[in-house]
């Protein structure tokens, strides 16, 4: 049975409030089917605390103030953001560590008093603005350790040399000490302060540091019985020597011995860096957490639980050790027997036979990972739940079995990046599941991670948005973006600090920061129905598109309580389309919301089939809708309704308009008349060619009265727009227009018969400034980055050190990384319309 209706018999009720948004101050009806508080609008409406994102806030070495951190929390506030997780990196990252010469505030050094102070005044102001804040537990962001670790407490090797000799005779030989490679298993090269290098540096500590674990004897070729292994560990003298009456034949001696694997934590200032500590001891894991949380309550204790709350850790990049001072006696408690006539495998020999020996190299390889769940996770939960901090992790790419370790874990978080402009999620699918079979509701996600080839000044709200969308129907349900620096410069120096390579850069000196609350509003509203209720069961036939017309890629998610059923539907494509989309229901009033602009209206075509319910949905360019079921299907219906309206065109805003650019980014001194609308790239005027930041459209539109009469669903389609839009007309603030349909709502009333004046105010990118920047004399020295993907500043120009104007009189910006050269290709820019008013009919 097909169901149409347009006017409603039932009561309603209307709630109104102010979305400035893509529509204006809009009146929402809401279905009042029911007063219970579980009622998903009012979280859509007003999205509760738990909905709001957070971001990983990057502290670049010693460029850090008291005025930036202020700036930045409170422009976090601002913007709609709750949580601050803080990361205290190198000056840059190359990707990995590097250094900036002639910093300003070369004594502040990561986990020393002067950072202390910092990280306690981040802690105050974070408390007074009811913001979580938490850190990671060391410097740089990987792993676990620091300067406190030493040898002894840090990963260890496991080494060997080896002395062939002839049986049936007295021996007296001096055995080998293994040797190492002292650059040790630093995974990437980083700042070397001794050597003033970029290298994988030598770890002084593999050539002192050396403990003995065994010398066995055992024939010289061919596989070996277990049994026919000889222990001459007691018959060793310390400084190597044995007495041994051999047997005869030819023999292998073998010496085994651990050293530190020479880990460093990465990327940290070189004072900072030190050693990662040993996973698998638990003398070593207490010793780093305990040493983390006493200098945490030694600098915060009074803000623990309000002004800091959590501790994370990473995604695990450390490599996988293979010693630790117990694992002989680890593995004998946990696999039974005694491991030590199979480390000749370890030097490649087979030991019994090559299942024997596959056997020992699996249980091995199980003991690590019980050790990592029962010694290192373990103890970090413990230790940081007495100490009333939480425990927030990213619990994949390390050596353990994820299903044992998430439930020891209060906050899981996971990650995607943003490769290629797609969603690219990293063990995000096994994570969200492990935390679902948990229970666990709330699903955090390191969000938008990006290289140079996808984050280089260039990321728009609007090319993020089916990134992210993609990552709530996999699950997610509380963003934390990746990545948010710390601006400790004057505000006058955009864009300033950097991650090095990395992005997505959100920060409050990004052009488009101020209006890209429409964006994290969007986020807010996603997140409040994405966390309510539960995942309804996975289902085949749950939700099915079929009859697809245009290039489109639809995504959900259903969530489910009682008799409301919530289903998250995304065009996760550049593209529009329209598909017939059949959902799990039956009986229900289907709605749709748009988290975009907070609109919430019935849908009046659908149909009924097999317990299903097939429904006509429209789908702009990487557009989205939450699809409700909440309420008995109404009965009182007109018939011939559409769920989705045409367009009439009523007028074209053809001719000219007065742009006016911001000349302290090098924008024309006085208003602009462009005879019609264009590509800033392709002005002949460099000051608007490269121009990035806020330009003001202005015009005057005349509108008669047969226009606007009996007009009530007037809408202002900005066509296309590069990057972002806010649009007021006759002084009144309709919004910010930030994704497609690139359209808002004209209030009932607002156009008058006459002279109407309409302003837009459009926002572009960075990189067009910063690449009009390298057309002029430099007056900065900057080197290239390691993997590519740009250019790291070698040291802090005099005149920024001094607060004089800057020499090279045709550059505007100032940043500590740059992608561009003065080829790089311009980025389309400005408002390219065509504008148009135009009428919603049906």
């Amino acid at each position: 049975m097909k169901i149409t209706f347009l006017s409603f018999s039932l009561s309603l009720f209307i709630i109104t409030f102010s979305a400035k948004t893509q529509s204006q101050t809009t009146k929402i009806q809401v279905v009042n089917h029911s007063e219970k508080e579980d009622d998903p609008a009012k979280d859509f409406i007003n999205p509760p605390e738990s909905a709001k994102p957070g971001v990983l806030w990057m502290w670049m070495g010693c460029n850090i103030s008291k005025e930036g951190i202020t700036k930045d929390l409170e422009a976090l506030k601002d913007e709609g953001f709750n949580r601050t997780t803080m990361f205290s990196l190198a000056d840059i990252t190359t990707p990995w560590a590097g250094v900036i010469g002639k910093s300003p505030t070369p004594e502040i050094i990561s986990w020393t008093e002067p950072w202390w102070q910092l990280v306690r005044f981040a802690a105050q102001e974070s408390k007074r603005l009811g913001m979580d804040f938490g850190m990671y537990n060391g410097a740089g962001y990987e792993a676990s350790g620091g300067v406190w670790i030493t040898p002894e407490l840090s990963m260890q090797e496991l080494c060997w040399s080896l002395d062939t000799v002839t049986g049936n005779r007295s021996l007296h030989i001096l055995l080998k000490r293994p040797t190492v490679d002292l650059r040790g298993h630093t995974p990437y090269p980083i700042y070397d302060g001794n050597s003033d290098s970029v290298d994988i540096p030598e770890i002084e500590a593999r050539k002192t540091y050396y403990k003995d674990v065994a010398v066995l004897a055992l024939p010289a070729n061919g596989i070996v019985a277990t049994d026919s292994v000889i222990n001459l560990t007691g018959k060793m003298l310390p400084d190597g020597t044995l007495d041994w009456d051999a047997p005869s034949g030819e023999w292998i001696i073998y010496r085994f011995g651990h050293t530190t694997s020479g880990t460093l934590i990465q990327p940290a200032q070189w004072k900072a860096t030190g050693l990662e500590c040993d996973k698998m001891s638990e003398e070593a894991v207490t010793f780093h957490m305990d040493h983390i949380i006493s200098e945490i309550q030694k600098h915060l204790g009074d803000l623990i639980g309000t002004g800091f709350t959590h501790v994370h850790f990473d995604s695990y990049e450390a490599g996988t050790p293979d010693w630790t001072p117990k694992m002989r006696e680890e593995f004998l408690k946990r696999r039974g027997y005694d491991l030590l006539a199979y480390l000749p495998t370890f030097a490649g020999r087979t030991m019994g036979n090559k299942q024997d020996s596959l056997k020992f190299k699996n249980d091995f390889q199980a003991t690590i990972e019980d050790l990592y769940r029962d010694v290192y996770f373990k103890i970090i939960s413990e230790k940081l739940k007495a100490a009333n901090l939480t425990f927030l992790c990213e619990p994949y790419g390390g050596p353990w079995r994820q299903d044992e370790i998430m439930p020891l874990i209060p906050r899981v978080m996971t990650e995607f990046w943003t490769h290629g402009g797609r969603y690219s999620p990293y063990e995000l699918e096994s994570t969200v599941a492990a935390l679902r079979k948990s229970g666990q509701n709330i699903i955090e996600a390191e969000a938008f991670t990006g290289d140079p080839a996808d984050s280089k000044w260039d990321e728009t709200p609007a090319w993020l948005k089916p990134i992210g969308d993609e990552a709530f129907c996999a699950g997610v349900n509380r963003l934390v973006l990746h990545r948010f620096v710390e601006q400790a410069f004057d505000d006058r120096y955009k864009p300033g600090a950097t991650m090095g390579r990395w992005g997505t850069h959100f920060d409050r000196t990004q052009t488009w920061w101020k209006p890209a609350r429409a964006m994290v509003l969007y986020w807010q509203r996603c997140q409040a129905l994405l966390q309510w209720g539960t995942i309804a069961k996975a289902d085949s036939g749950d939700f099915v598109a079929a009859d697809i017309h245009g290039n489109i890629n639809l995504k959900y998610i259903h969530r489910h309580s009682g008799n409301t059923d919530i289903y998250f539907v995304a065009n996760v494509s550049r593209n529009a389309g329209d598909a017939n989309c059949t959902f799990k229901v039956s009986g229900r009033q289907p709605e749709i919301w748009d988290p975009v602009t907070a609109a919430m209206r019935y849908l009046p075509d659908f149909k009924y089939e097999n317990g299903n319910i097939s429904i006509p949905l429209n789908f702009d360019t990487a557009q989205s809708f939450f699809i409700v079921f909440r309420k008995n299907v109404i009965i009182n219906v007109k018939s011939n309704t559409r769920n989705f309206p045409s367009w009439k065109e009523l007028t074209k805003l053809n001719g000219e308009w007065v742009v006016q650019f911001d000349p302290a980014w090098g924008g024309p001194a006085k208003p602009v008349i462009f005879p019609s609308l264009k590509d800033w790239t392709t002005s002949e005027d460099p000051g608007i060619k490269y121009f990035s930041g806020t330009a003001v459209y202005k015009k005057t539109v005349s509108v008669s009265a047969d226009a606007i009469k009996n007009k009530q669903l007037l809408y202002l389609d900005l066509g296309t727009v590069k990057h972002i839009a806010r649009v007021y007309i006759n002084n009144e603030d309709l919004g910010v227009i930030w994704t497609a349909p690139w359209k808002v709502k004209i209030p009932a009333g607002l156009l008058r018969q006459g002279n109407n004046y309409l302003k837009i105010e459009v926002t572009n990118v960075w990189a067009n400034r910063l690449i009009g920047d390298e057309q002029q004399p430099s007056d900065c020295e900057f080197v290239p980055g390691y993997l590519g993907g740009g250019y790291s500043l070698k040291e802090f120009p005099d005149w920024f050190l001094k607060k004089q104007p800057r020499p090279a009189k045709g550059r505007y910006c100032f940043t500590t990384w740059n992608y561009f050269t003065r080829e790089s290709p311009l980025v389309s820019s400005g408002l390219m319309g065509p504008v148009r008013i135009m009428e919603e009919v049906n």
